[in-house]
């Protein structure tokens, strides 16, 4: 019975990261496939594939997210904060579950055709709007943005994973899979430039600098470091440049309104840190946490008195809009020592894997979207994080993959 439990075992793995994407058509299946990884693990497992793990790291996400629970609980709030806990204890409950699954490719193959079907499906759904609209346009259309399976902005980070995988599944020696893992390569970076996912677009030229960085030529890597330094530059004198610009959503209708706010992420997301930086402000410094409700009502009483336009006023105290930051929802949730324990698995995990090319780029990815957003809110985000987990915690998965490419 065992034999056939630890056959079937990553497949049902497989199975889970292929449906992910499909959430909100399928909601069940994911929940289902999680079921029965639990049920079947403790029949799977071995005293040797817990080995598997990087103790450094491990030790100090399991501090991070005791230190959570602990929290929540002696403040009497553990029933509202379980909303955001549960996530966090997905995303690291994915790694744990991937222990007794011995062959890397099954995963790394879930992902790319997850992507894959993601964008066939969105790509389909396109293709439909543009037969019955006369005038469409590409990327920054409402109707393709619906017409998107997942949200923008969580489909970027699925291309993103998926071109890491591809990218590092090729091998220096030539072998038939190359030219497969290369044209999934190209399919993702077009797609990303269609939809034009802004942050998935950073995110890939952020890693095309890092891998730079990580040639075996010196004039590569500080040709690397220049260019990244300028980019730095440019990207402060932009925001400057922002921030004393009028308003795009300065006279025009409700409905144009309605597509801006929803599509101009950067005002949502400067309007919302400027407001968690006022909240963080306002109480000194947080130890405690304010919880998951008090930093809602927080965040809402900000919009509420800092806001000045009436129409950008309403619309942000109905939607009701989170930090957009993990980083600044941990401090608010659950304390400083919440960030500095979460910072501190960052650096260890950095520490222990920084001559990997690979599991640093999962590592910058991570920090990126959890830059701009909350990835512990959502159960996608969990999903797509416990991913990443799975690539920094387990040697079982590195291995070859985290093999250092030279030029």
């Amino acid at each position: 019975m065992k034999v056939l439990l630890r056959a079937i075992y990553p497949y049902i793995y497989l199975c889970l990261f292929l449906t992910i994407p499909f959430d909100n058509y399928v909601r069940v299946f994911p929940n289902i496939l999680m079921a029965a990884l639990v049920l079947i693990f403790p029949f799977v497992v071995d005293r040797s594939d817990w080995k598997k793990m990087h103790r450094g790291p491990v030790v100090a996400f399991l501090v991070f997210i005791l230190y959570i629970g602990l929290n929540a609980f002696f403040q009497g709030r553990f029933e509202e904060d379980f909303v955001i806990f549960k996530k966090i204890a997905l995303a690291f409950g994915l790694a744990i579950l991937y222990l007794p699954v011995q062959d890397r490719r099954k995963i790394s193959m879930a992902i790319i055709f997850s992507s894959l079907a993601a964008i066939v499906f969105s790509i389909i759904k396109i293709i439909i709007i543009i037969n019955v609209s006369e005038v469409i346009a590409l990327g920054y259309s409402r109707e393709v943005i619906e017409a998107l399976l997942i949200d923008r902005l969580y489909l970027g980070l699925l291309s993103v994973l998926s071109i890491l995988i591809s990218y590092q599944s090729i091998s220096r020696k030539y072998h038939p899979n190359n030219q497969y893992h290369l044209i999934n390569i190209i399919i993702n970076v077009l797609f990303t430039f269609l939809m034009v996912s802004k942050v998935a677009i950073i995110v890939l030229a952020i890693l095309f600098l890092l891998r730079l960085l990580y040639s075996s030529k010196i004039i590569v890597r500080i040709s690397a470091a220049v260019i990244a330094v300028f980019c730095v530059v440019i990207l402060f004198t932009a925001i400057r440049n922002l921030e004393r610009t009028e308003s795009p959503l300065a006279g025009r209708s409700n409905a144009e309104q309605t597509f801006l706010m929803n599509t101009l992420t950067w005002e949502l997301r400067t309007t919302v840190w400027r407001c968690g930086v006022s909240v963080s402000k306002k109480e000194g410094l947080i130890v405690e946490g304010l919880g998951f409700e008090g930093t809602r009502d927080s965040l809402l009483e900000c919009y509420a008195n800092k806001i000045e336009d009436d129409w950008k006023r309403n619309r942000f105290v109905s939607m009701g809009y989170n930090s957009h930051n993990q980083f600044i929802d941990l401090y608010l949730m659950y304390g400083i020592v919440a960030l500095v324990l979460f910072v501190v698995f960052l650096l260890v995990t950095l520490v222990r894997n920084r001559k990997h090319y690979f599991t640093i780029a999962l590592l910058v990815t991570l920090i990126s979207y959890a830059l701009v957003e909350n990835v512990f809110h959502r159960q996608i985000g969990a999903y797509y994080v416990g991913f990443i987990l799975i690539v920094l915690l387990s040697r079982n998965f590195q291995g070859q993959m985290n093999e250092l490419k030279e030029d």
